[in-house]
């Protein structure tokens, strides 16, 4: 069993963008406390979310701006309100993300204004400027030049900011101030917010379980201001790009076109990039999942002007030093590999080395074969067991689509009949050995296909799907599953 999870837990996975409310995303705001106190009720100890990171506009929390900032997006505006920088009147329901862009733009003018005249509040942001000046200073230079600049991708700027020439820094600083102060309002107020969130957290007994996606996309501040540790040439395209080889999921594979990292140069760094990069993270939750993990061993480099993932090449990584790296600057590590897909004896060698917990998906157990290692009886208490991801369909989305012999396996390996779903999968998730079984909400609530969070490869329809309200505390999924999870001894 992993040292850092203490005792046997149980998780339910929802994005905060899933929470319901009055903006058009969730944010960090009271419906997450109620959901916090609904986890309790369910006799749950972890929340597992997705990346926080601000997005594209396709709205992948796996393609974010910034590896360290948050989604300005996920304001609560309401804490504005109460704080003097809008008026109640300002905020209706159903508030769109352009209104709520609009109203985030007043309240940092509000707030600017109000620094001037209260010295806590000089101290509050500028000891926030100064803890994060590591990484602030780039993002909001790039986020203002985002937006002045069309939305273009850097590698399209002038060759000057393109670049960084420190002369044209200089001056983009300057002219664009007013932009560059809204964003760090917005980067201090979520970080206020987030820390205010997790100190109701931690009252309740709740953890906190974050995720860390492998790569950085490429039209980001993390490349744009550290060009020396990825894959990119002298105008900014990439030369290499991560994705996966052909399989029996692909014919030809997934290109997924983020950079890859310079590892040689990463390494001779101290990897201090990735250790500010993990602190930054563990500031914000109590544990977090490394998606891909098997790419810190080796990984899939494809040609930056390839289409696809047929051509390309295995490379080596140097994810045991890294690993030990980060360990000793950081300490013990609360980390969770994902570990899905064809993994090799190295992969599985590394994540062992380092006692981190792989992850075990049943809706992948039931193909007929005995030795399949999804099986609920296969694995053992290192391991972090889910019903199915927000990559999966909702479990009874899954059941429905899945041909007969599926089905029929299904059932008799979990003793029960169609009407049973989705509950004796969790049922079998949570009673399994696993140190950490994780429930996403759509299977507690029983949804559909229609729940459905992403579909990997697409980009449309994806990361919209929101609760309408809040279950109440004694709501049936909850006392269900505190039941579950009672006899499971995860209480």
């Amino acid at each position: 069993m992993s040292g850092w999870i203490d005792r046997r837990r149980s998780a339910v996975l929802l994005h905060i963008t899933s929470l319901p409310g009055p903006f058009h995303k969730g944010v960090l705001g009271q419906e997450a406390c109620s959901f916090i106190d609904d986890l309790v009720s369910g006799g749950f100890s972890v929340w597992q979310f997705l990346p926080l990171g601000p997005t594209h506009g396709h709205g992948s929390p796996y393609e974010s701006l910034s590896t360290f900032a948050g989604n300005p997006e996920l304001l609560d505006l309401r804490d504005c309100v109460d704080r003097g920088w809008l008026q109640a009147a300002q905020l209706t329901d159903n508030c769109s993300a352009q209104k709520h862009k609009e109203l985030r733009n007043l309240a940092g003018k509000q707030f600017w204004s109000a620094v001037v005249n209260s010295s806590e509040l000089q101290q509050e942001i500028k000891a926030f400027q100064a803890a994060h000046a590591y990484w602030l200073s780039d993002y909001a230079l790039f986020a203002a030049l985002k937006v002045a600049l069309n939305d273009h991708a850097w590698w399209q700027w002038s060759e000057a900011l393109r670049d960084r020439d420190p002369e044209a820094l200089l001056s983009a600083r300057e002219e664009h101030a007013e932009l560059i102060e809204q964003i760090v309002f917005e980067q201090f107020l979520f970080d206020q917010q987030w820390h205010k969130l997790k100190v109701y957290a931690e009252s309740r007994g709740i953890q906190l379980f974050g995720d860390l996606p492998i790569y950085v996309a490429h039209d980001s501040s993390d490349v744009w201001a550290g060009r020396e540790y990825f894959t990119v040439n002298e105008k900014g395209l990439c030369q290499d790009v991560a994705g996966v080889p052909p399989d029996y999921f692909s014919e030809t594979g997934q290109r997924w076109g983020n950079p890859l990292y310079r590892w040689e140069k990463m390494q001779a760094d101290g990897f201090s990039w990735w250790v500010s990069r993990v602190a930054r993270q563990l500031e914000l939750m109590h544990m977090l999942r490394i998606d891909h993990f098997r790419a810190l061993e080796s990984f899939w480099a494809i040609p930056g002007e390839s289409e696809d993932g047929i051509v390309g090449e295995w490379r080596a990584a140097p994810g045991g030093a890294m690993l030990q790296t980060l360990q000793q600057e950081l300490g013990e590590l609360p980390l969770i590999a994902e570990d899905l897909g064809i993994i090799t004896d190295e992969v599985t060698a590394l994540r062992e080395e380092f006692k981190l917990p792989g992850m075990k998906i049943l809706h992948f157990a039931f193909d007929g074969n005995a030795d399949n290692p999804y099986l609920p009886d296969s694995f053992g208490e290192d391991a972090v067991v889910y019903t199915g991801t927000h990559d999966n369909d909702t479990t009874m989305g899954w059941f429905a689509s899945s041909d007969q012999q599926t089905r029929g396996n299904a059932l008799k390996v979990l003793d029960a009949e169609p009407e049973d779903m989705p509950w004796a999968l969790i049922e079998s998730a949570l009673s399994s050995k696993a140190e950490l079984a994780v429930i996403p909400m759509q299977d507690l609530l029983a949804l559909g296909t229609e729940a459905k969070f992403n579909t990997p490869g697409t980009l449309e329809n994806n990361w919209c799907w929101r609760l309408s309200s809040l279950p109440d505390h004694d709501a049936d999924c909850w006392t269900r599953s505190a039941e579950l999870n009672k006899q499971s001894q995860r209480i």
